[in-house]
């Protein structure tokens, strides 16, 4: 049985073909791009782009949609390794690069979504000052560290085509990044996307 007959008991023909025709942008394969990657996957997506510099580590393992015998791997090819057993006719463009000032304007053109999925404070700042002016839909994420009250975890629609997820004060600097709050961000990420591109 395809992946797409499956997706056909919950979803209708035209709502398969428009998450189908989507192209995403995956800046950061680690806590939040792999577990929203795993979302979009299962949802229906199926044509990525995911750029990530870094190689898995044993210290991912807590949040991170990687395995123990994938250690040492690049992010972008263990990442495209564990969604392709989910739907293994996805279309992967796999990039294992640092995103900088010099490079942002190469990398999600041709991309209808950009997802934000980086640690680095002035690297989110980079992808949302070029991208949201251009159309995209950005979906980033702000304040998502230590644990409970996962309640705080919301949406902010800042604009047309720009959201912002998290509680916009834990950060990592002062609380560790664990599973369930960052699993949390990730699922709103892509169901962002989904209402975007569906409606309700």
């Amino acid at each position: 049985m395809s992946f797409k007959t499956v997706l056909g008991r919950y979803l209708t023909e035209d709502q398969i073909e428009k998450i189908g025709k989507v192209k995403v942008g995956l800046a950061g394969a680690g806590g939040l791009g792999s577990n929203c990657a795993v979302s979009l996957v299962r949802s229906g997506f199926q044509d990525f782009r995911i750029i990530d510099f870094d190689y898995v580590e044993p210290s991912n393992l807590n949040r991170q949609f990687f395995f123990a015998d994938q250690v040492g791997m690049a992010k972008v090819e263990a990442l495209a390794q564990n969604l392709r057993r989910i739907n293994p006719n996805l279309h992967l463009d796999l990039i294992q690069q640092r995103i900088t000032e010099q490079n942002v304007d190469n990398w999600f053109g041709d991309c209808e979504v950009v997802l934000e999925c980086v640690d680095v404070p002035a690297v989110k700042a980079l992808l949302v000052q070029h991208y949201v002016p251009a159309a995209k839909l950005v979906v980033a994420v702000s304040g998502i560290a230590g644990w409970g009250r996962s309640d705080d975890i919301i949406v902010r629609k800042i604009s047309k085509n720009f959201y912002v997820i998290g509680d916009e004060k834990s950060g990592i600097d002062c609380m560790p990044p664990l599973a369930p709050r960052v699993a949390v961000a990730a699922a709103k990420q892509a169901d962002v996307v989904l209402d975007c591109v569906l409606g309700r």
